[in-house]
């Protein structure tokens, strides 16, 4: 679990593509600090297990639901990625839950300046905006933002002068591609009352399906 405040900006050294598969190698330092192999760091808001750890760098697997699911397949050695370790528990969530685990991929629209703010305007798959609500949250590759309107597959989202400078959402365009991830409890929310509507009992057994065991 994580909460969409990034802690630092790694930089993607090499991506290695078997089939459908992925393995990355990532350099990076502020989030090595206290990590061991089999722990969780977000990368671009995807949630990565530590297979190999350098005095610089971290190696991570992407099985293939997860490569189909996001935008790692089109990444390229040398770029930036915003990264979050796992949260621990008793610490502040300055952002909001994410899991780390990504809805779909979204395309950015426009980007406009508004005050000491930036608005960027996102298209992104229906699921994701029907999740959506305005002064709700959403994750953009790992970062958690306020959204702030929308209009059918359309989602705007406001950064602060703060994010912009500690991620990488300074350098989002027109046409850049983003995961994203709505809000977790959202989902479970949406989950039940889909059960409910079509006369589905809740059970013990389905609030573990669910993930609360």
């Amino acid at each position: 679990m994580f909460t969409g405040i990034v802690e630092e900006v790694g930089r993607l050294r090499s991506l290695s593509l078997a089939g459908t598969a992925a393995v990355l190698e990532i350099e990076a330092e502020v989030v090595l600090e206290g990590t061991r192999v089999g722990d969780s760091i977000a990368a671009a808001g995807v949630c990565l297990t530590v297979t190999r750890l350098g005095s610089d760098r971290f190696w991570a697997d992407a099985m293939p639901e997860t490569v189909r699911r996001t935008t790692l397949a089109g990444l390229r050695g040398g770029a930036h990625l915003n990264l979050e370790r796992a949260l621990a528990m008793g610490e502040r969530i300055g952002g909001h839950l994410v899991s780390g685990h990504v809805d779909g991929t979204g395309t950015v629209v426009r980007v406009v300046p508004e005050g000491n703010a930036t608005v960027v305007t996102l298209r992104g798959p229906q699921a994701v905006a029907a999740l959506s609500v305005p002064q709700g949250s959403i994750a953009v590759d790992g970062v958690s933002l306020t959204i702030v309107k929308v209009s059918g597959d359309s989602i705007a989202v406001s950064l602060i002068p703060h994010t912009s400078e500690a991620t990488t959402l300074a350098g989002l365009r027109a046409g850049a591609l983003v995961n994203l991830e709505t809000d977790l409890i959202g989902k479970y929310v949406q989950s039940f009352l889909s059960r409910r509507s079509t006369g589905e009992s809740l059970t013990w057994e389905k609030l573990a399906e669910s993930g609360f065991a």
